[in-house]
């Protein structure tokens, strides 16, 4: 099955109040007439006016010399200055300005020359202004002008040209001949660069794994994504409460380096968070978390996580090592342990566990780890306990354009881990899974989400397997209309044992029916089989829902039929957690 889913100024103020049609009153106390009509026009005479409070005639002729100002700012700023003004002022109580404007033909763009010198020159992103607006034959607007000077000087701060001037800037009108020349000159001079960066820090860690987090070295080009880089990563590494990062021109040294100041303030060492949820897979569920963010100077730190639901119960508790950069990239050990019972399915296991995280440039995240863990299990008629030394690798990646509720992005990620019988093992075992989600949004109100996973095990012992390495499919997060991990294969005593193989897919449409409410229409398909040709048939679901997005994710409502004969049915599903 395939599922496919889907850029100042004087004269400026006030341009880009647009209405929807002609109207023949700005306010009962005013009456504008255009000749001729001209919605945009109006609209910008409009703002530069604002609203007309109640005047007596004589306030109002007062009045009208600052409005003749106005307008005239209004006009001249869209390009009409060959127009016919008539103020009048009707003596009613209130008072009544009436405004005619014959505005005439607006003065068209002549020759517009765009030009950059300096250092700038030979850098590709460095771009002149765009000319879709600044064409030769268009309507003269001076809110397009101040954009391209705008355009130079916004490239020049960014990319540290904090000498940059112009050298020309002319805009030439000739009212008479309806024409108005552009010329823009800028010279960007040279590029500054970054200098070294120094931190305004408490004692809780030390100054030489700060300097880890930096990842420019001085004399790099200066540039404030990579400023703005540093500022996030401090913030988010999960050390501080206050980061404020600075490079001030002004201290730039004889070769135009920049010192960066980074003061940054630590938060409270320690974190305890508790929480409640529920879900129609595992019902309600308690959740604990301790985390000590330094354990010293050097950034190491711990904490302890415990789950408890009906079924599931786990508690686990980890060490960390920040490596370099320590945003992306650590060393954990943890150790574990975990009990499980579902129907005719149950799993006690503890174990220990090495993981190494690093980040590539491209954002995939590789984790290599190692695992040893002992499982007691009884699934179906299989029932037994197994140790597994299991080395692994994954690879993840995560783009997309919002943390909590994303508009569009996906998840990629591939895992793969294996043991080996004659290697502190008690059976054969090579797995592999494979995930892909994404997401867009079209048109603001109809989103596409898609979902697919494949997993696959090859050993020489299947039922030597133990419980947490079987494949079971159905429930909230897998084919909805089915039970929690009841689609799977059963024994010759009809309970479930799991199955070798996995594949799941989901195609879900949703509806904007305000800002935070959407409704869901979906279908998912999957199974978990003992062998791959059974994957030909899957399992269905159709079904709908309700969205609500909360501040930590969307709430998910669904009502769910599988279509399965023996299986399938209504059935309800509650859920929170993120889409991709």
């Amino acid at each position: 099955m395939i599922f496919t889913a889907l850029k100042r100024g004087f004269l400026t103020l006030g341009l880009v109040f647009l209405v929807l049609g002609p109207q023949a009153l700005l306010a009962d106390n005013l009456e504008l007439e255009l000749n001729p009509e001209n919605p945009a026009l109006r609209s910008n005479i409009e703002a530069y006016l604002g609203e007309v409070a109640d005047r007596s005639a004589r306030e109002m002729r007062r009045y009208a010399r600052f409005a003749q100002g106005e307008i005239k700012k209004a006009l001249e700023a869209l390009g009409y200055y060959n127009y016919q003004l008539d103020l009048q002022v009707e003596e009613s109580e209130p008072a009544r300005l009436r405004v005619v404007i014959q505005t005439g033909r607006p003065v068209m763009l002549g020759q517009v020359n765009l030009g950059l010198t300096g250092e700038a020159l030979q850098q590709p992103a460095f771009t002149l202004p765009p000319t879709t607006q600044l064409r030769q034959g268009q309507p003269l607007n001076h809110s397009h002008y101040e954009a391209a000077k705008r355009h130079f000087r916004n490239l020049a701060l960014t990319y540290g040209y904090f000498s940059s001037r112009f050298t020309l800037q002319e805009l030439l009108i000739d009212p008479q001949a309806e024409v108005a020349d552009i010329n823009l000159h800028f010279d960007s001079g040279p590029r500054y660069r970054l200098g070294e960066v120094s931190f305004d820090h408490e004692e809780a860690l030390d100054e030489a794994f700060l300097q880890r987090f930096v990842r420019f070295v001085p004399g790099m080009p200066y540039s404030t994504d990579r400023l703005a880089q540093l500022s996030r990563e401090l913030r988010e590494s999960g050390y501080f409460q206050e980061v404020l990062v600075d490079a001030e021109p002004e201290a730039a040294n004889e070769d135009l380096q920049i010192p960066v100041e980074a003061l940054v303030r630590a938060r409270e060492p320690r974190t305890l968070n508790l929480g409640l949820g529920f879900s129609t897979d595992l019902g309600p569920r308690a959740t604990a978390g301790w985390v000590q963010h330094w354990v010293n100077p050097r950034g190491l730190r711990r904490g302890v996580d415990a789950q408890v639901s009906e079924p599931q119960q786990n508690l686990s508790g980890w060490y960390e090592f920040p490596l370099t950069p320590p945003m992306t990239d650590k060393l954990r050990l943890s150790s574990s342990l975990e009990n499980e019972r579902f129907d005719d399915q149950e799993s006690r296991r503890y174990g220990a566990q090495v993981q190494w995280f690093s980040q590539h440039s491209n954002g995939w995240e590789r984790v290599l780890s190692l695992r040893g863990e002992r499982e007691e299990y009884q699934v179906g008629e299989d029932e037994g306990a197994t140790w597994l030394t299991l080395p692994g690798i994954s690879y993840g990646l995560l783009q997309s354009d919002r943390r909590v509720d994303p508009k569009r992005g996906y998840r990629l990620q591939v895992d793969v881990e294996g043991s080996r019988e004659d290697i502190f093992a008690d059976v054969d075992i090579l797995q592999i899974s494979l995930l892909a989600r994404g997401l867009t949004t079209l048109w603001d109100k109809h989103r596409l989400l898609i979902r697919w996973r494949a997993a696959g095990t090859a050993t020489n012992e299947f039922n030597r397997v133990p419980l947490s390495l079987r494949f079971f499919a159905g429930g909230d997060q897998s084919v909805r209309g089915y039970g929690y991990q009841e689609l799977a294969p059963e024994g010759s005593d009809g309970r479930l044992v799991g199955g070798r193989y996995l594949m799941t897919s989901s195609l879900e449409y949703q509806y904007a029916l305000a800002q935070r409410w959407r409704l869901a229409l979906f279908a998912d398909a999957g199974d978990a089989v003992l062998e791959p040709y059974e994957l030909e048939e899957p399992k269905v679901g159709l079904g709908m829902g309700l969205r609500w997005v909360s501040p930590v994710g969307p709430l998910r409502l669904d009502f769910a039929q599988g279509l399965d004969d023996d299986l399938g049915g209504w059935r309800i599903h509650f859920t929170l957690g993120p889409e991709i």
